[in-house]
């Protein structure tokens, strides 16, 4: 005699499932359809929208188009409620002639959605629209765009943000100034031309950690929460001895630090004493005079 099984789970409120869904790999949830009215279209209210790079790479050039309007309809439509996640990782590139992507159309909708949280990391990922950067939903924000260079503009405001991280970020001047944020990643490769100055101005008061992987450029920073930063930098121009002072000075309170340098700087660059350091660790080239003086 069959057993007769109880379908519990469909008679959760749709709250409760969509909570459900949003464990579930994109593909997964999406099939989850099938099941019977009451999960036909309850994928497209998810809270987090995840594409990896095991979906991406599936991806052939007969059903990109499909997977765009999938992911249009899947954002853009209409009394959709909030969303915690959206995130694309690998696997393609959005503008290489074939594909173009609407990122920045997708950035925008998630941002209409109010998003917690978002993680490109995508080869050539192309320009994004600049309310990202000043979005106070987001607490999680971070973008690599390997092949390119992400445009970011001169002022980073972004109310609410506890974790940033740029990757292959391009801009002349970046003033980030973020009360609430916790983690900052910076990693860029400043232009070898001696006519063009690139200042970055970092005011986190209450960051706890800071990783910073670049040509050094002129640099000013207020970190006088930070517990732990991991610095590697690199030079080309004529004031990297001022220039990696400067961005030295900013980290002062630091208790564990990470340091890697790539040139020569001068023995007698002026450097802070690190009176809260507990941990250091140092490679480079012909730093040893300076070093001597970290821990004074």
């Amino acid at each position: 005699m069959a057993m007769c099984v109880e379908d519990r789970v469909s008679n959760f409120p749709d709250h409760i499932r969509c909570h459900i869904l949003s464990f579930l790999p994109i593909k997964a949830a999406v099939r989850t359809s099938i099941i019977s009215t009451k999960w036909r279209y309850l994928f497209a209210s998810i809270s987090t929208i995840e594409f990896d790079r095991y979906l991406l790479r599936g991806l052939t050039h007969r059903n990109v188009d499909s997977f765009k309007n999938f992911v249009d309809r899947l954002l853009k439509l209409p009394d959709q409620v909030s969303l915690d996640c959206f995130r694309l990782r690998d696997g393609i590139s959005c503008n290489d002639g074939d594909h173009d992507f609407d990122v920045s159309g997708w950035i925008c909708a998630a941002l209409r959605r109010g998003v917690k949280e978002i993680v490109f990391e995508l080869h050539n990922l192309g320009d994004v629209p600049p309310v990202l950067f000043t979005c106070h939903s987001l607490v999680t924000l971070r973008l690599d765009a390997r092949g390119c260079k992400i445009e970011v503009p001169s002022e980073v405001c972004l109310g609410n943000l506890k974790t940033l991280q740029l990757i292959h970020w391009n801009a002349r001047e970046l003033h980030i100034q973020i009360p609430s944020l916790k983690s900052l990643v910076l990693h860029f490769i400043a232009r070898r031309d001696r006519d063009l100055n690139y200042a970055v101005v970092i005011d986190v008061p209450n960051l706890v950690y800071f990783r910073y992987n670049a040509a050094i450029v002129e640099c000013y920073s207020h970190m006088k929460s930070l517990e732990k930063a991991d610095i590697c930098i690199y030079g080309f121009h004529s004031n990297l001895s001022i220039d990696a002072t400067y961005l030295i000075q900013g980290i002062c309170n630091v208790r564990y630090l990470s340091l890697n340098i790539h040139e020569v700087i001068s023995g007698t660059s002026r450097l802070p004493i690190f009176h809260n350091l507990i941990e250091f660790k140092f490679c480079g080239r012909n730093f040893a005079c300076a070093v001597s003086t970290l821990c004074a």
